[in-house]
């Protein structure tokens, strides 16, 4: 590592701040503890000196005394001694004060080094990680501090990352799947009748149709993806719509399928419930189960569709005489592209629908349930919130539903 790179590290940042400190709080410390011995001694009051009697005896006997006043030595000599001791006093705490400096400076270094431990292990783990393998996880140990948090919380982001390329990997092998079949038929449509010059005319109105209902399924199998990926995108244009209403509309436009297929489409439609939502999107929702409904039930069977309202939720039900949903596979029904049915691969639908109504729903606050027993048809529920009352359960209870 580079002088100039090491000098910008947050190690180094850290170290030099907390001897910085460390430096300040000892030189205030020092400071104060020097003027106050200081002012102590320059107010302290001279020591109080008898006169010194000096007493001489000479040859004759006569004795002879002086008294000698030595005040003026004695306060010269103190003067000294506190000098001495005040510049003592502030060399070595000069010499302590930078000895601690240094000391700080070696014990800061260490210390920054041991906190920023995690971080590195963070930074390298992360490094590891590439974006084509999300799997690995940085998994810090220790105890439950902001580094910890700080682990965790890119774990969950890794794990997140990770379910949304599996998803659109998946996503996209799917498309590329189901749309290759379309192609196919296209492509050996062409070869075989339509670019063939011998070809009847009944040959090529044959082949043409063929070909537009495969476009068809193409057609409708892109718009359903691109709806998939809206979650996140454009708002939905929010208005207040009649939930009845709204049902009855979806039920008309598929009256006439239902007689087709040989089915009842019967409506039990409670007025009055006010929802807040876009209105084409809900149609939409509504259409998608009716669609299902119609192509699972049997022939001469009824399809039922519901409205109700409870627990501060409106829903509308649409429920089948079909076959019926497994228990183990009633959480896979509203994936992208899961479907029912051994030859489900093969019914010209995309397994979008129910991946649509989920995606629909849950941009309107809403949920949307499935309860089935094999042999005993489905009941699809799409709940919303009720504008008009006062409480709401946390999660709608499937209780008195249509």
């Amino acid at each position: 590592m580079s002088a100039r790179r090491w000098l910008t590290t947050i190690r180094f940042r850290l170290t030099v701040s907390y001897s910085a400190w460390v430096f300040v709080l000892g030189a205030l410390v020092i400071t104060s503890i020097y003027l106050g011995v200081l002012y102590t001694l320059e107010s302290a009051p001279p020591l109080e000196q008898e006169g010194l009697k000096v007493f001489i005896h000479d040859v004759g006997g006569t004795t002879m005394g002086w008294t000698v006043d030595k005040q003026n030595a004695v306060e010269s000599f103190e003067r000294k001694i506190q000098y001495r001791a005040i510049s003592l006093l502030g060399r070595y705490s000069a010499i302590a004060l930078s000895a601690l400096f240094l000391l700080s400076l070696l014990i800061g270094w260490w210390q920054a080094g041991r906190a920023l431990r995690p971080i590195r292990r963070i930074t390298q783990r992360a490094r590891e990680i590439g974006a084509t393998d999300l799997s690995r996880r940085i998994a810090l140990d220790g105890p439950p501090d902001e580094l910890r948090g700080l682990a965790d919380t890119i774990d969950d982001m890794l794990a997140r990352l990770d379910t949304a390329f599996a998803d659109q990997r998946r996503l996209l092998g799917d498309a590329s799947h189901e749309l290759r079949n379309p192609l196919a038929i296209i492509q050996a449509n062409v070869d075989a009748v339509l670019t063939r010059p011998d070809a009847t005319v009944s040959e090529r109105d044959q082949a043409g149709e063929v070909v537009r209902r495969a476009v068809l399924r193409m057609s409708g199998l892109v718009e359903d993806l691109l709806a998939t990926g809206r979650r996140d995108a454009p708002a939905f244009a929010e208005t207040e719509s009649d939930l009845a209403a709204l049902a009855e509309e979806s039920a008309a436009e598929h009256d006439q399928l239902a007689t087709e297929a040989g089915l009842a489409l019967t409506r039990e439609l409670t007025p009055g419930l006010r929802v807040i939502g876009d209105r084409d999107a809900l149609k939409r929702a509504t259409a998608n189960l009716l669609s299902n409904a119609l192509r699972f039930a049997p022939e001469g069977s009824a399809v039922r569709l519901a409205t109700g309202r409870g627990d501060g939720w409106c829903w509308i039900a649409v429920h089948d005489e079909g076959p019926g949903i497994r228990p183990d596979d009633q959480p896979r029904v509203f994936d992208r592209f899961w479907q029912a049915g051994e030859h489900a691969a093969h019914n010209g639908h995309s397994g979008l629908g129910l991946a649509i109504v989920r995606q629909i729903m849950e941009g309107h606050d809403g949920r949307v349930t499935v309860h089935s027993v094999p042999g005993q048809g489905c009941t699809f529920v799409l709940w919303l919130p009720d504008q008009t009352a006062a409480h709401r359960t946390a999660s709608p209870q499937p209780a008195g539903q249509g």
